[in-house]
């Protein structure tokens, strides 16, 4: 097997088709100006009034596709991860990119030290019921 034939193997996969790094889909970036703190569980949600991604010329394919899955149901960054089988690093920067473009928002979750204590509801349930 001649050295070019052995490159063509490793970067090219006659089912797959070529590879692209997941840099390559970022331009390079490991972070977004919008992307702030993305949790795994954060849910995105596609603007109703954004304009259709597909007619955006600075959108990679990776955008559309997640304005596409956000605008069918809320998805969290982890699920889009494992949708559109991409690293959690690019699927964040990709997602801040839409945030900024406004094609989708993001609700991000209530963090564990802003929760309720759970004693402080068992003492006001005892408190009702005493009542």
């Amino acid at each position: 097997m001649s050295v070019e034939g052995r490159g063509r193997s490793h970067w090219f996969d006659d089912e797959a088709g070529p590879v692209v790094r997941p840099y390559a889909m970022t331009r390079g970036r490991t972070s977004s100006p919008g992307q702030h703190r993305l949790d795994l569980i954060a849910v995105v949600v596609a603007e109703p009034q954004a304009d259709d991604p597909d007619t955006d010329v600075t959108l990679s394919p990776e955008h559309v596709d997640i304005v596409d899955l956000c605008r069918d149901t809320p998805q969290s960054v982890a699920e889009l991860a494992a949708s559109l089988d991409l690293p959690i690093g690019v699927v964040r920067v990709l997602v801040g990119d839409l945030v900024d473009a406004e094609f989708v928002h993001v609700n991000r979750p209530v963090p564990p030290a802003e929760l309720v204590d759970e004693s402080i509801l068992r003492d006001v349930i005892n408190g009702l019921r005493a009542l």
